[in-house]
C-alpha cells in the first residue's frame, strides 16, 4: 500500500490509534453510526411534532435525554469513547530520543484498513508524520518546531518535558472512580510530541490562530498598495487545510468534516430565513489531565467592500480555551463565544 502525507494529516492512513483491537474499534464505530442515525430520527420527529399544536410533557423529557445524548455524542474525538483514557498507551512513561525511535511502538501493528479508504483518528499518524518532517527538513522535529514557535512569536510554547523547570507549568487533574479530583498520573510525551507533546498558553495560540487567519485572508487584500506583509503561510496553502476531505467524520461537531488537521465546518444555507452555516475551523485536544480547543470562525468579507475596507487581516473572532482537567468538552463553548463576540461586532 502506499501512505501518502495527506493520508496522515486527514486521518485516512489506516494506522490504527490507542486500540489495538480492530474488532473494538469497528464495533465502537458502529455504535457511533447507530446513535447518529438515531439522532437524526429523533429530529426529524421532534420538527414534526413542533409543527403541529403542542407537545406532551413526557415527549418533552425524551427529548431532553435525547438532546443531550446528542451533545455527549458531538463533543467526543472522532474514534474515542468514554473509556479511552483506559487506554495503557496512553500513560508511558518511557522516554524516546527521537520521533524515530518511538516509531517503533507501532510500526510492525498491521493497518486496520486500505489507506484512504476510512476515517480512524490516528495519534500514531501524526508520530509517523513528525518523522517525515524531521527525514525532510535534516532537523531534530523538536527543533524545527520550536524554531516555528518562534516565528510565530510563540514564545510560551514548549516542549512538555518532564525534567525540564518551565515557568507556569500548570498541574494537571482528573477524577478517580469515586468521582473525586486527584493529581493526574505521570506520563513521558515524548513518544508523541506532534499528536500531544507540547505546553502552551492562551496568548500563544491566539497568536497561532491570527497567524493562520492572516494568511487565508491576506490574498484578499491586495489592493493596498504592497503595504501588506505576507502571510507565515501561502492563502492557498491554508485554503487546503480548511477543505474537507471525502470520506471523514468529526464526532466533536456533527456540522464537520475533517480537512487537514483541522475540523472545518463549511458555509451553508439550505431554506431562507431558516439555519445558516458559518465557515469555522477548529480543533480540540486531549491529554492525561488536560483539554484544549483552537476555534477560528473568519470574517465574511464582502468582495465589494474590500477595496474600501479600512482594517487590514486578521478579520474574525479567534477561541481557545486550555483546562488543566481531563475529559472536557470544549468545542461547543469555544463555538458559543465565537457566535456572541461576532454578533457583537456585526451590530457596531
Amino acid at each position: 500500500v502506499t501512505i501518502t502525507t495527506r493520508l496522515l494529516v486527514s486521518h485516512l492512513s489506516g494506522i490504527r490509534h490507542y486500540e489495538k483491537d480492530i474488532t473494538k474499534v469497528k464495533e465502537e464505530k458502529e455504535k457511533v453510526n447507530r446513535a447518529l442515525k438515531l439522532t437524526k430520527s429523533h429530529q426529524d420527529k421532534e420538527q414534526k411534532e413542533k409543527e403541529g399544536k403542542g407537545i406532551e410533557k413526557t415527549d418533552c423529557v425524551k427529548q431532553k435525554k435525547e438532546r443531550d445524548s446528542e451533545t455527549k455524542s458531538r463533543n467526543s474525538k472522532p474514534g474515542r469513547n468514554d473509556k479511552e483514557f483506559e487506554q495503557e498507551e496512553y500513560y508511558l512513561k518511557e522516554k524516546f530520543e527521537s520521533v524515530i525511535e518511538s516509531l517503533k511502538i507501532f510500526k510492525n501493528d498491521p493497518l486496520f484498513f486500505k489507506p484512504g479508504s476510512q476515517f480512524l483518528y490516528s495519534t500514531y499518524g501524526f508520530t509517523l508524520l513528525s518523522a517525515v518532517v524531521e527525514r525532510a527538513s535534516g532537523q531534530k522535529f523538536t527543533d524545527y518546531m520550536l524554531k516555528m514557535f518562534r516565528d510565530l512569536d510563540m514564545l510560551s510554547t514548549v516542549l512538555d518535558d518532564n525534567e525540564a523547570m518551565i515557568y507556569n507549568r500548570a498541574r494537571c487533574y482528573i477524577y478517580n472512580k469515586k468521582g473525586r479530583l486527584v493529581n493526574a498520573p505521570y506520563v513521558d510525551n515524548s513518544y508523541k510530541w506532534a499528536g500531544g507533546g507540547f505546553l502552551s498558553s492562551v496568548g500563544d495560540l491566539l497568536k497561532f490562530g491570527n497567524a493562520l487567519l492572516y494568511s487565508y485572508q491576506a490574498g484578499q487584500f491586495k489592493n493596498r498598495n504592497g503595504k501588506l506583509l505576507p502571510g507565515y503561510l501561502k492563502p492557498g496553502t491554508v485554503a487546503m487545510m480548511w477543505t474537507p476531505v471525502p470520506k471523514t467524520e468529526v464526532s466533536w461537531d456533527r456540522d464537520g468534516k475533517y480537512a487537514m488537521a483541522w475540523a472545518v465546518v463549511e458555509k451553508s444555507q439550505q431554506y431562507g430565513c431558516c439555519r445558516r452555516q458559518r465557515h469555522y475551523a477548529s480543533h480540540t485536544g486531549g491529554a492525561v489531565g488536560a483539554s484544549s480547543v483552537l476555534l477560528i470562525l473568519p470574517e465574511e468579507l464582502e468582495p465589494e467592500a474590500l477595496g474600501t475596507c479600512p482594517a487590514a487581516p486578521p478579520r474574525g473572532v479567534i477561541v481557545t480555551i486550555i483546562c488543566n482537567m481531563q475529559s472536557v468538552s470544549l468545542n461547543s463553548t469555544a463555538l458559543k463565544i465565537a457566535r456572541e463576540f461576532d454578533k457583537e461586532k456585526r451590530a457596531q
